[in-house]
């Protein structure tokens, strides 16, 4: 690598596990410009993620979801990234809800999990997103206004 770009900034929202390890298997793309990423728990975190990291609070469709709009403002706000990027789940609503207030275009990937239909999130950010694309090429017929991406990993 030629040293990190400047000219773009990316924040990288994801919950753990599957959606993370999808997430970061775009790392070569994104991995040029400056990065940071926002999860939904405490993890112990590979050393590249280490000091770029926001972890908020864990909601799953109850009243968390206003303070996660809230840590969305503040770190949103206080970092201002050039693009949201993210493959899910959960967090990823008020960031892109927030996102639009301040302009920010939203990438949202649906899973490669989701085979045959969407997921809750992918619902959702088929509205918000800027850009939506999806794995399967099953799912075309939800998505018809996304983009064929391919799997992943």
């Amino acid at each position: 690598m030629h040293g990190k770009s400047k000219s773009k900034k990316i924040c990288i929202v994801s919950s753990c596990g599957g959606h993370l390890t999808e997430v970061r298997a775009l790392l070569p793309v994104y991995g040029e410009y400056e990065h940071f990423y926002v999860i939904n728990d405490r993890i112990i975190l590979p050393p590249d993620m280490e000091g770029r990291t926001y972890f908020i609070r864990h909601s799953e469709r109850d009243l968390l979801f206003f303070v996660n709009l809230w840590e969305a403002w503040t770190i949103l706000h206080k970092e201002h990234p050039s693009i949201i990027l993210s493959t899910g789940a959960g967090p990823i609503v008020p960031f892109a809800l927030v996102g639009k207030l301040f302009r920010i275009p939203v990438i949202f990937i649906e899973i490669s999990a989701q085979v045959t239909k969407p997921s809750l999130s992918g619902r959702i950010m088929y509205r918000l997103a800027d850009r939506f694309i999806y794995q399967w090429r099953t799912l075309e017929r939800f998505f018809p206004k996304g983009i064929y991406g391919g799997l992943l990993i």
